[in-house]
């Protein structure tokens, strides 16, 4: 689950996302069937645009696609679970990007106006 900040005509209202990968979202919409293993030989895809820094901390991915409003943290602050370090304009709406662990900001990815679609790293939290 992540936790997302969503103010709507002034008022902010906490939400809760699951994340559903293609195989969950599939069993969801189809019966329910039992899942084969996967096989030792099968390839495992690579992380969408990994980085070296990205491998040895947690990252904070765009929840939405947008244009990055607002960068509220550098790199080298301390962060709490919960603190706000991206912020997000998707659609009029500001859309804060959260870390989802206690840490210190690593690495900023991304740049204030750039544009930035779902799942884009923004930054990355050790």
């Amino acid at each position: 689950m992540e936790k997302y900040i969503i103010k709507v005509n002034g008022k902010e209202y906490e939400v809760e996302v699951e994340k559903m990968g293609a195989a969950a979202q599939t069993a969801a919409q189809a019966p329910a069937a039992p899942a084969a293993a996967p096989e030792a030989s099968q390839p495992v895809p690579a992380p969408k645009a990994p980085q070296a820094a990205a491998q040895e901390g947690v990252r904070l991915e765009a929840g939405a696609a947008g244009k990055v409003w607002k960068i509220t943290k550098k790199a080298g602050e301390t962060v709490v679970k919960g603190d706000a370090v991206v912020i997000l304009e998707a659609m009029k709406m500001e859309i804060p990007m959260v870390a989802t662990a206690d840490g210190v900001v690593k690495e900023i990815t991304v740049t204030e106006g750039q544009p930035v679609e779902a799942g884009d790293l923004l930054a990355v939290i050790g």
